[in-house]
């Protein structure tokens, strides 16, 4: 067999609005709104630089519908200088641009070849004794086992299964073409190139079978480094390297604060827990959920004042690097010693009581109000899972956490 490389990314996205996304600073938003786009195009000069034979793409192209054609065409755009190259590019549709939901079309640059969605579908590349074979989602819900109907291999070539699967199940990502991973074994192939997972996974050595992940984390809970996977083939055995292409990245960030450090020196200790972020942050924007977790005497008064603590938390980011911001501050503190209810005068508040009431639905309608509040909002500022930045719960927490310091303070 001949001696080749091709690289394996899956799970585009291309237009996802990243909506989550809880940053303050507008030019900082859209640089993260944009990171997709950016990461498809640093794919492309990877491609490029490193003269590949070819390109797979294992599903979700696209994030969805089209509202009109300019996703389509920056994809076109940027795939249109892999063809000038001669380097082909091989895809099908996952669950997130399925055929049933893409429905407009561009017509595809020479040597742009996408799987069919009514059967399994293979591509030989004579050349390099290479053959693809592929399936992508007629439909969005694809809940047959897709990966049995796959041919055998082709005798005398490496053989690259391309499949958007979830396999026996990858939690929280839904089921999506299940199937064993003796069922990809069966089909007799050297390499399955694997979508819909959106963390880095090597699921056999024998075949070689990865999930590339997705190319751009798009939220919290897509944090690290993200990319795809560069496949070398010598003498019909394939070794891989991880190649990352993210343009912005999320990550979490713990604080676990002593129950006897003085308030005054809680921003420094924060601050020493983002120095290891300073130099990721050279090379690109991060989006860190800070989490101040403990028992502590002042939790309750730092979860009263949850909005000041937010922008000094947004401030020892910035000191530590520009290109650090806050996506989300959690605190997480406990207080020490055991609390009584509120008294104001001769009226007792049992505050727990009142708000475990609520959050348990004896007061109904707090999802309600929060959606018409979010309504009410400038466009796109409520567009993520949570429209106020929060779970009806932590906005319940946190309003018992400022009853219960007024309360006292008044008391």
């Amino acid at each position: 067999m001949t001696s080749f490389r091709f690289i394996h990314a899956a799970d585009l996205h291309l237009g996802s609005p990243l909506s989550g996304l809880m940053l303050k600073d507008r030019q900082m938003a859209e640089r993260f709104a944009a990171a997709g786009r950016d990461a498809f195009s640093a794919l492309v000069e990877y491609a490029l630089a490193e003269r590949v034979d070819f390109l797979v793409i294992a599903g979700d192209v696209y994030d969805g519908a089209w509202k009109d054609n300019h996703i389509g065409l920056f994809f076109n755009r940027e795939i249109a200088r892999l063809s000038r190259a001669g380097i082909p590019v091989y895809y099908l549709r996952g669950n997130h641009d399925a055929e049933s939901i893409v429905a407009r079309t561009i017509a595809m640059p020479e040597g742009v070849h996408e799987f069919s969605t009514r059967k399994p579908e293979t591509f030989v590349l004579d050349d390099l004794k290479v053959a693809l074979h592929g399936q992508g989602f007629a439909e969005r819900v694809a809940a047959d086992n897709l990966a049995l109907a796959y041919p055998p291999a082709v005798p005398g070539h490496f053989n690259i299964g391309v499949l958007h699967t979830s396999l026996s199940g990858r939690p929280p990502h839904a089921v999506y073409a299940p199937c064993s991973v003796a069922d990809l074994a069966s089909r007799g192939y050297d390499y399955w190139a694997l979508g819909h997972v959106h963390a880095f996974e090597a699921v056999s050595a024998d075949p070689l079978t990865l999930y590339s992940g997705n190319l751009q984390g798009r939220n919290i809970r897509e944090t690290g480094p993200k990319g795809a996977v560069l496949v070398s083939v010598e003498d019909g055995r394939p070794r891989y390297e991880r190649v990352m292409l993210d343009c912005a990245r999320f990550e979490t960030v713990e604080v676990n604060l002593a129950e006897d450090l003085p308030e005054s020196a809680i921003p420094g200790e924060i601050e020493a827990a983002l120095l290891p972020f300073a130099e990721a942050a050279d090379e690109r924007p991060h989006a860190l959920r800070v989490t101040l977790s403990g028992r502590h005497a002042s939790a309750e008064r730092i979860k009263a004042a949850r909005s000041q603590w937010r922008d000094d938390v947004q401030a020892a980011c910035h000191r530590i690097h520009a290109d650090l911001w806050l996506e989300k501050l959690v605190i997480a503190l406990e207080a020490t010693g055991t609390e009584r209810p509120a008294a104001v005068g001769e009226l007792a508040v049992d505050i727990d009581a009142l708000v475990a009431s609520i959050a348990a639905g004896e007061d109904a309608g707090t999802d309600e109000l929060v959606g018409e509040i979010s309504r009410k909002l400038p466009g796109g500022v409520a567009a993520g899972e949570e429209p106020l930045g929060a779970s009806a719960a932590e906005l319940l927490a946190e309003a018992r956490d400022i009853l219960r310091a007024r309360l006292a303070g008044e008391g």
